[in-house]
């Protein structure tokens, strides 16, 4: 049988919330059944410290339980404590618990001592505490004369109160005759000790009855000293006293007092030393006087403060730091500082520890041959010491047993027998005290037997989780198991969850969940079953709401409720009016589905509800009813109320005060409802809050108050316009404080560190205080035991740190709150959980699948839940390509990460890089962190297709052949094979040729191209391959060279003369009619110069235009254009071979200027200029006349 552990969440519905406290109350340790034999447990015992009223009788608990009952024994004072021969001593039948009968004769102080009780039968014998039993003392104060105390304005004072000693110590305050309480202040204040410090006086201090009070709670008595009487003198009564005893003229100055700088009043000296316990109140005081009065500063030499435990009383004049610990010792210093100076006191403090838990023993019940331990495990300052015993007697003497071993803290139990059985008590101590707990070894061989009653009905709501009960036992400890219906198979825990304790939670329940379910317990003794029945209900719903209404007077209206229901539920329907019963009037008629008012008045209006519940759920809907005046006459104007007056509070009683007021006028519109509203001036000045509301015909109300809040009230009235301003407000009213009615919401508990447990809650306001001195019980155990609570009541705060807890346990947890009036209703309990640690154990069985070449798949086995040490998160796995030795030395590994959210034990590793050597390991991640690694698992990803070659450039180009040069694949992904070349021609119109494919061996790098065709363009195309296949391809283009001897006859025919004449007499052509233009232009109009060529029909005269080779109409905005360049040639006539490239390359259309083959040059000229760009590898340089034969040819 495995416990689910259910996620938690941070918000839990109400149904949730009772249902943990539900599972709370059954999940405990394994108890024995009281029909079995079994060895003693004590159950109740007095407190270690029992300080008793000696005004009644005394009683000491001792309870027990065990199978035979056990007998009881004490001891007083360490010897045998004989109860038959003192007639005063009775003990209860059946029963440890001693009453000693001091009421009719007989002294408390005779029976003072420490008291230990003995429960025994055949299994075994379990003892209690030792109980110091101590009367109350509550003495008198001894009769004193006290004289008066004169003294000078601005002199400091104390007056000591020096109580009697008591037990406990009383609690100290300072009153006068008419037991009012003496007002305090940064200048007047009680110390701890109890007396009271004047930092300095003033003639109001004057009085003649400062009187100290001790109050003895125990016996709730209150002892006084004597009356103290003060005098304090001011300069001009010292002055008229000297002037009339001494007759001259020496008076004090105008000056009252001496200003002077602080000084302690205590502690004294510069430094002092203070010791505390560590979970009690660390009390630091400082009180200085001095003119002007001090003020008092606190810091930690060596640290912080702790914020949410640190509290300043006394007007800062004392600090309190709560649940106290090791880290809070160190050096605290005060500083008292006014205008004049400043002085500070060091307090060095040591934080001690008694004994605490970390781990109790635990109750075990084995079966015969069986192996267990017994670990004891605690801490203190000093370290405390552990001792067992065995049935009340040390260990060391104890009978021997030859299946116990003791190891320290733990006591080890192999092959135990019957005659193992006994009761263990563990004893940690220390100077500041001790613990003592009792743990049975109980052996037993008992069949499987199960508690819960036969055929059990559960009724549950659908949608809602359902718990089936199966209590047990059984020794060995039985296995559960569930069936559903007659045959079927085991539940799975997939769907079910099954609890420690036996019980069955479906957290959902449906419909088909109805049936008989079958729990089975199982041992090597035998077998037990039990049946219980599952019915699924379905949920009670209101499918007609009543709807808000607006209703004139005397007139009726109707609420309509209509409910839906399971038909073996039988649901009741109420009608509520303002959360209450309606009123016991013949005019509300209540029918199957409405509710019925007839002549309505001002008094019906409110919220009306229907309650639709059965056994198993309740439903409700609202909706208001608004009662109005009959229309009136038709008013000249209308406005909102003026607002109420004369308000007066009477009939004033702890929980309830009587308002009235007079409503102002209502402006022509009736007024329909008056709103009150009240301030608390204690806790929330000047925040006004809703109160209540009345009819608009109403001009009282009783309203409710909550204790220790000081009221005020106001009044607005409110008709179909709007809202009156408010009225004036009434006199304050401070009602009586009472316990609180409340406990702090939001409580929850989390470990921060492995060994503590953080609960948390929302403190109450103060409103929701219900009066002074608003505490916090914190109460605590763990889940899955037996332990009592553990309590401590802190201030008011929002967190306490439980330390020393066991790692990731599972507690119960309650907050109350008190104050001085007493303590709030039983919390809630909730359960929390101590502080996760790091998982332990690694996942096991790491498999790896190779997928392809770029993913895999990782499987692993789960660890086990208790190695996890906290709330599972997930799996997470590192992974790594392994570097060979260059590249390792080159740059640091790289390590990626998945993670698997929850209880998964596969997952894939994508985009893994083909050929590869992969490192992995696989950890588990909790709330804390991540666990050790698995061993490393190493596998290797197959070949895959390899990148692009990394370069390809083309070097040496000839006349007929490309060298071919490149770099590997940055990313061969395998063992390349080879390469593929493929290429073919492109002509001036950029068509592709035939493609030649070529192999090339994988070691090469470099390859020419031979027998290719001279000044030819080339297209080339290069892959790599691998086993798995071809990569991507990497492309360049190149030229062949050009033939030498044409080049060099076409660059001969340019430069010939007859060449140069021919290209001067086209320029010379140009020329000429460029002027005949100009000339006619000149002259008025323009001139149509294509007209005027096209009549001519002269070649070699055609004019040109920008675009496309003739000359447009000129205007005069062209006139004074300058010659485009190249439309001349040099003055000497003569053209060399570069610049007379250059030149046409200049007129030239692209390759549309040609030769003939006398080297006349075919086109037509263009004014406008344009190079191809380059490409590839070709040259840069523009084409040339011996390019464009090139191309012709």
């Amino acid at each position: 049988m495995q416990l689910k552990i259910m996620p938690k969440k941070k918000c839990l519905s109400a149904g949730r919330m009772l249902l943990i406290l539900f599972l709370s109350q059954m999940i405990s340790a394994l108890e024995v059944p009281l029909d079995l034999v079994q060895p003693p447990t004590i159950t109740q015992q007095s407190p270690k410290d029992y300080i008793i009223d000696p005004r009644e009788n005394i009683v000491i608990q001792c309870e027990a339980k065990g199978k035979p009952p056990p007998s009881f024994s004490w001891t007083r004072n360490g010897t045998h404590f004989d109860i038959d021969k003192d007639p005063l001593v009775t003990m209860k039948p059946g029963s440890g618990t001693l009453t000693i009968n001091i009421m009719t004769e007989g002294k408390a102080e005779t029976y003072e001592g420490v008291y230990q009780c003995t429960a025994r039968n055949e299994r075994g014998a379990a003892i209690s505490n030792n109980i110091i039993i101590r009367p109350s003392r509550s003495p008198l104060w001894t009769k004193e004369k006290l004289e008066p105390i004169i003294l000078r304005n601005g002199h400091s004072l104390v007056l000591p109160c020096r109580p009697p000693i008591g037990l406990p110590p009383p609690i100290i305050f300072w009153m006068d005759n008419s037991f009012q309480r003496l007002p305090q202040s940064e200048r007047v204040s009680q110390g701890l000790n109890g007396d009271l410090y004047f930092s300095n006086v003033l003639p109001e201090d004057t009085r003649e009855d400062y009187i100290c009070y001790a109050r003895f709670n125990h016996t709730q008595t209150i002892q006084q000293k004597q009356p103290i009487s003060v005098k304090v003198f001011s300069v001009d009564e010292l002055n008229d006293t000297i002037a009339a005893n001494l007759s001259d003229t020496e008076f004090y100055g105008a000056k009252s007092y001496r200003e002077r700088p602080p000084t302690f009043l205590t502690p004294e000296g510069n430094a002092s030393n203070k010791e505390e316990l560590r979970g009690n109140v660390l009390s630091l005081e400082c009180i200085a006087e001095g003119l002007p009065t001090p003020v008092i500063y606190w810091i930690k030499e060596d640290g912080t403060l702790p914020i949410n435990r640190t509290f300043y009383r006394n007007f800062k004049k004392t600090l309190q730091i709560i649940q106290v610990s090791e880290a809070d010792s160190g050096n605290y210093q005060c500083i008292a500082k006014n205008a004049l100076g400043a002085i500070h006191h060091t307090i060095s403090v040591t934080v001690k520890a008694a004994p605490y838990w970390i781990m109790a023993p635990q109750n075990l019940v084995l079966s015969p041959g069986e192996d267990g331990t017994l670990i004891c495990r605690a801490n203190g300052k000093p370290k405390p010491r552990i001792s067992w015993l065995s049935n009340g007697v040390p260990v060391e003497i104890a009978p021997d047993d030859p299946s116990r071993k003791i190891d320290g803290d733990t006591i080890i139990f192999s092959n135990v027998q019957e005659r193992s059985s006994a009761v263990y008590q563990c004893n940690a101590s220390n100077e500041y005290g001790y613990l003592l707990a009792n743990a049975f070894v109980n052996v037993l061989a008992e069949p499987p037997r199960i508690l819960t009653s036969v055929n059990t009905l559960y009724q549950v709501i659908a949608n809602r989780p359902a718990l089936l009960d199966c209590a047990f036992f059984g020794s060995p400890l039985p296995t559960i198991e569930w069936f559903k219906g007659a045959k079927g198979s085991a539940l799975r825990e997939d769907i079910y969850v099954l609890h420690e304790n036996g019980t069955l939670e479906i957290p959902v329940a449906q419909k088909d969940s109805t049936g008989t379910y079958t729990c089975v317990a199982r041992n090597k003794l035998g077998m037990a079953k039990n049946e219980v029945r599952l019915e699924i209900k379905d949920p009670t719903r209101i499918i007609k709401h009543p709807e808000y209404a607006v209703v004139q007077r005397g007139n009726t209206v109707s609420f309509e409720c209509k409910v839906k229901h399971d038909e073996t539920l039988i649901p009741t329907v109420t009608w509520l009016k303002d959360s209450g019963e309606l009123p016991n009037d013949g005019r509300f008629h209540v029918n199957q589905d409405h509710l019925v008012i007839t002549d309505v008045n001002d008094d019906d209006g409110g919220t009306y509800t229907c309650v639709a519940n059965t056994t198993l759920d309740i439903v409700s809907a609202s909706a208001v009813l608004n009662v109005v005046a009959p229309t009136p006459t038709p008013a000249p104007t209308y406005d909102v109320p003026n607002a109420p007056f004369d308000l007066e509070l009477t009939d004033q009683l702890d929980k309830t005060v009587q308002l009235s007021w007079t409503p102002g006028d209502d402006n022509n519109s009736p007024i329909t409802k008056f709103i009150i509203e009240y301030e608390d001036a204690m806790h929330e000045a000047g925040l006004w809050h809703h109160q209540t509301e009345v009819s608009g015909t109403q001009t009282t109300a009783q309203l409710k108050l909550s204790p220790y809040v000081n009221y005020s009230f106001r009044v607005m009235a409110v008709n179909s316009l709007g809202r009156s301003l408010p009225s004036e407000p009434s006199e304050q009213y401070l009602t009586k404080a009472a316990e609180p009615d409340q406990n702090p919401s939001f409580v929850e508990g989390l470990g921060s560190e492995p060994d503590n447990l953080v609960i948390t809650w929302k403190p109450l306001n103060g409103f929701e205080s219900n009066g002074p001195g608003l505490q916090y019980k914190v109460s605590w155990r763990q889940k899955d035991g037996d332990d009592e609570w553990t309590s401590v009541v802190v201030a008011n705060v929002s967190k306490y740190i439980v330390s020393g807890t066991p790692t990731f346990v599972p507690y119960l947890i309650k907050v109350q709150a008190l104050n001085d009036a007493g303590f709030a209703p039983e919390p809630a309990v909730i359960m929390g959980h101590s502080g996760e640690d790091l998982p332990m154990v690694a996942p096991g069985n790491v498999q790896v699948n190779v997928v392809n070449s770029t993913l895999a798949e990782v499987h692993w086995d789960p660890v086990p839940l208790k190695s996890i040490r906290g709330h599972l998160q997930g799996y997470r796995i590192y992974y790594w390509k392994e570097q060979n030795t260059s590249q390792r030395n080159r740059r640091h590994i790289e390590k990626k990460i998945l993670t698997f959210q929850g209880s998964k034990t596969h997952g894939m590793l994508p985009g893994l890089e083909p050929f590869s050597h992969y490192t992995l390991n696989v950890r588990v991640v909790n709330g804390k962190g991540e666990g050790p690694a698995s061993p490393d698992r190493v596998f290797n990803t197959p070949e895959g297709v390899p990148s692009a070659p990394s370069s390809l450039k083309i070097v040496n180009p000839t006349l007929d052949s490309l060298t071919l040069e490149w770099d590997p694949p940055s990313h061969p992904n395998g063992i390349l094979t080879e390469y593929t070349l493929k290429y073919q021609p492109i002509n001036n119109t950029h068509e592709l040729g035939p493609l030649v494919d070529l192999k090339i061996p994988a070691n090469k790098t470099r390859w020419t191209l031979k027998n290719l065709n001279f000044s030819t363009r080339y297209k080339f195309y290069l892959h790599a391959q691998t086993s798995a296949g071809s990569g991507n391809q990497i492309t360049e283009e190149a030229v062949t060279t050009v033939d030498e001897a044409m080049a060099s006859r076409q660059v001969d025919i340019a430069t010939q003369g007859w060449f140069i004449g021919l290209m001067c007499a086209v320029a010379l052509l140009i020329l000429i009619l460029l002027i005949v233009c100009f000339i006619r232009r000149n002259k008025g109009g323009k001139y149509p110069v294509k007209e005027k060529e096209d009549a001519h029909a002269d070649p070699e005269i055609q004019p040109m235009k920008e675009d496309d080779g003739t000359f447009g109409e000129y205007s005069d905005a062209e006139d004074h254009k300058p010659l485009k360049k190249g439309s001349r040639t040099p003055s000497d006539r003569t053209v060399k071979k570069e610049d007379s490239d250059d030149s046409l390359v200049d007129y030239g259309e692209g390759v549309n200027g040609q030769f003939n083959e006398d080297g006349s040059f075919i086109g037509q000229y263009s004014g406008k200029k344009e190079k191809e760009p380059a490409e590839g590898n070709e040259s840069s340089e523009a084409p040339s006349p011996v390019n464009a034969m090139n191309s012709f040819v």
